[in-house]
C-alpha cells in the first residue's frame, strides 16, 4: 500500500476505489476527528460536495469517522470549494472537507480539508494526518456511515457573501452561464439574476456522471456558440466544483485566467489596492500563463511573479510577497481580499463589476492585451519518470529551445492530479509551436507510454 494520500490537491481517485474506498475513508474521518477535537472541543466539522453520483456516499462515510471520534459534522450539500472555505473560515467550524475531484471526470472523486483559516492543510499537517489514517487502518476497522445533518442555512450564507462583494447591480447584462453540471448548477443563476442580470444556463442539470462532460471550464466550444448565436453580452464557464471560471465576450473571443489578471489588476493598481502599503505592484501567475500577461503587465508598471502549477503554490508567494491577486491561466483567480482559495462565481462579479461601465464589452478593456501564440498538449503516461532521464525527451526539449531562443518558451512538467505529461510552448508564430511541440509529445510516448 502507498504511503501517500494527499496529492497537491488533497486525495484524489476513483470513488470506490483505494483510497476512496469505504475503509479509507472511514478512516479519513477518524483521523480529521481526532486532530479536530486537539483543536477545539466539541468540535464541528463542515461538509460539501459536488454533483457526483458518489458525493453523498463518501461524505457519509467521512461523517460516520467523525462520529466515531466524537465530533459532529454538518453538511453544506451541493456547493462549491471556495464556499466550503469561506463558511469553514466565518463558521464554527474546526475544519471543512470538501468531495470534488474539480475538473475530472465523474468516476474521480477526491476530499479537500481546509482548516478554521480557510486555507487548505499546510503540508506538515496533511503528512500527520497520513501518519493517523495509516494507524487506523492497521486496526481493520469495519467501515461506518452517519447520514449528516443538512443545513440549508448555509448555501444562503453563501450566496448573501458573495452578493456584499458585488458593488455593481447587474441589471442590463444579457449573460449565459455555462455550469458544467455541477456545482455551479442552482448557485450561479440564482446569485446573477438576484443582482439583475437574464440569464440563460447551459450545462446546469446535472444527473451525478454528467459533471465536467463535454462541458464547463475545460470545453468553452459550447458556451461560445450559445453566446454568440443569442447575441449575449458575455459567457461565463465554470468547473465542476466551481473554483474556476473562464469567459467568453459577446464577439466570440475567449478569456482565460491570464486576460482576468490584466484586468484586474489594471482595476486594483488604479486604486491602489493591488499589494499591501509598502510592496511593488505585482501579480502573481503560474510558469504556464502566457508570456503576453508579463508584458501588458509590465506597460502598466506591474511586475509578474510565477509559481509553481497549484493554486497552493500561487497562494504562497501571494502571502510571502504581500500581492492581493494571483492566479492561473485555467481560470483559478485568487482575490485575497475577499478570499482564501480561488472562487470561480467570486471571480465572474468581479469580472462583471469592471465590465460594467463599458456595457460588458471586454473586447474593449482587453485590447491592449495580446497573448502571444501557444499550445498545450497532454500526454498520458504509464509512470512519472524524471524527464532529465529520458534521452529522447532531453533532445527534443533542447531542439525547440534552439529553434525559440529568446522569443519565446517550453515547459515540460507531469500533472500533479492525473497520469499526464504536459508540453506547452509559447512563440512567435503558431505552426512553429505547434510542430515543436508536437516533437516533444512524441517522444514522451516513445519512452513513457
Amino acid at each position: 500500500m502507498a504511503r501517500k494520500l494527499f496529492g497537491t490537491d488533497g486525495i484524489r481517485g476513483v470513488a470506490g476505489r483505494y483510497p476512496l474506498d469505504a475503509v479509507t475513508v472511514n478512516a479519513v474521518g477518524i483521523a480529521l476527528g481526532e486532530w479536530a477535537k486537539e483543536h477545539e472541543s466539541p468540535a464541528q466539522v463542515l461538509i460539501g460536495m459536488d454533483t457526483r453520483e458518489s458525493g453523498p456516499a463518501l461524505a457519509a462515510e467521512v461523517a460516520g469517522g467523525l462520529a466515531r471520534s466524537g465530533v459532529e459534522a454538518r453538511l453544506a450539500g451541493v456547493t462549491t470549494t471556495p464556499g466550503i472555505a469561506w463558511l469553514t473560515r466565518t463558521g464554527p467550524f474546526v475544519a471543512g472537507v470538501m468531495i470534488s475531484a474539480s475538473h475530472n471526470p465523474y468516476r474521480d472523486n477526491g476530499i479537500k480539508v481546509f482548516d478554521h483559516s480557510g486555507y487548505k492543510l499546510p503540508d506538515e499537517t496533511e503528512l500527520s494526518l497520513e501518519h493517523r489514517i495509516f494507524s487506523i487502518l492497521a486496526k481493520d476497522l469495519h467501515p461506518r456511515a452517519t447520514e449528516p445533518h443538512l443545513d440549508e442555512s448555509l448555501e444562503e450564507a453563501y450566496l448573501r457573501f458573495l452578493s456584499s462583494v458585488c458593488k455593481t447591480r447587474l441589471d442590463g447584462l444579457d449573460l449565459v452561464v455555462d455550469a458544467a453540471n455541477g456545482s455551479a448548477s442552482r448557485l450561479a443563476p440564482r446569485l446573477f439574476e438576484g443582482l439583475g442580470a437574464r440569464v440563460r444556463t447551459i450545462s446546469g442539470s446535472p444527473d451525478g456522471r454528467n459533471i465536467n462532460l463535454n462541458c464547463g471550464s475545460l470545453h468553452l466550444e459550447a458556451l461560445r456558440s450559445a453566446v454568440v448565436e443569442r447575441g449575449a453580452m458575455l459567457g461565463v464557464a465554470f468547473d465542476g466544483d466551481a473554483d474556476r471560471a473562464m469567459f467568453v465576450t459577446g464577439s466570440g473571443r475567449i478569456v482565460d485566467g491570464d486576460g482576468v489578471l490584466f484586468l484586474a489588476a489594471r482595476e486594483l493598481h488604479a486604486s491602489g489596492k493591488l499589494v499591501k502599503p509598502g510592496a511593488e505592484p505585482a501579480v502573481v501567475a503560474t510558469v504556464m500563463s502566457n508570456i503576453g500577461l508579463e508584458v501588458a503587465l509590465k506597460s502598466l508598471g506591474i511586475g509578474l511573479l510565477r509559481s509553481a502549477v497549484g493554486d497552493r503554490y500561487v497562494l504562497e508567494q501571494m502571502l510571502e510577497s504581500q500581492i492581493r491577486l494571483g492566479g492561473e491561466q485555467s481560470g483559478h483567480i485568487i482575490f485575497l481580499e475577499h478570499a482564501t482559495t480561488g472562487d470561480g462565481l467570486l471571480t465572474a462579479l468581479r469580472v462583471f463589476e469592471i465590465g460594467a461601465a463599458n456595457r460588458w464589452d471586454l473586447d474593449v478593456l482587453l485590447a491592449d492585451f495580446k497573448t502571444y501564440p501557444q499550445v498545450l498538449m497532454n500526454v498520458r503516461v504509464k509512470e512519472k519518470r524524471p524527464f532529465d532521464e529520458l534521452p529522447r525527451v532531453v533532445s527534443a526539449i533542447q531542439r525547440a529551445e534552439h529553434a525559440l531562443g529568446a522569443h519565446g518558451r517550453v515547459l515540460v512538467r507531469y500533472s500533479g492530479t492525473e497520469p499526464l505529461a504536459r508540453v506547452m510552448i509559447e512563440g512567435p508564430e503558431q505552426d512553429l509551436v505547434d510542430s515543436l511541440a508536437g516533437r516533444i509529445a512524441e517522444a514522451i510516448r516513445s519512452e513513457l507510454t
